[in-house]
């Protein structure tokens, strides 16, 4: 596999810009046959929480197709392998909120969900904000709110913010403080 997997035969079945779906038929941990699926992503997951002076945070609000939801979370998106994910944070932070941040500190990077994907996700905490344009990407449109951070805290213990990236970010820079 591209990164992971193991020795098999392949099969490639749906693919796209952002994914791909493949199943592996491959010798399984007790060395006996399995058929595994996994997902494949183009892109690293990059997540920016923009935490001003004040102790609040700036969040985005978008309908999830995927769950048909909408989901408040915090900027994030895809950055390619061959990017930095620190200059990619950057970009979907500015795209998303317009913001700017003077300070950048990596907080988290994590497995989204190895059982079926090979997707990881890296976190950063974006301190010394100021406002500019937004420029979001044009099949995007967002909401926008800046809350308490408190308030963050409660909405993602009690299952109101639901984002796996926002609630690893949120729940880390709580234990950080």
């Amino acid at each position: 596999g591209k990164r992971g997997g193991g020795v098999g035969k392949e099969v490639v079945g749906f693919a796209n810009p952002w994914v791909r779906n493949e199943t592996w038929d491959v010798p399984g941990p007790t060395g006996n046959p399995a058929k595994y699926g996994v997902v494949r992503f183009a892109n690293k997951a990059v997540g920016v929480l923009p935490l001003y002076d004040d102790g609040t945070v700036s969040l985005v609000g978008q309908s999830r197709f995927a769950l048909g939801t909408f989901s408040w979370e915090m900027p994030e998106g895809g950055v390619p392998f061959g990017e930095d994910s620190l200059t990619g944070a950057k970009r979907e932070l500015r795209e998303e909120t317009g913001m700017e941040a003077a300070n950048w500190q990596e907080i988290l990077e994590f497995d989204m969900s190895n059982s079926v994907t090979d997707e990881v996700a890296i976190i950063y905490l974006a301190t010394g904000l100021s406002e500019g344009e937004r420029a979001p990407d044009e099949t995007e449109a967002f909401d926008y709110a800046r809350v308490p951070f408190k308030a963050v805290l409660a909405a993602v213990t009690n299952g109101q913010i639901r984002d796996g990236l926002t609630v690893a970010a949120v729940l880390r820079v709580y234990h950080m403080a």
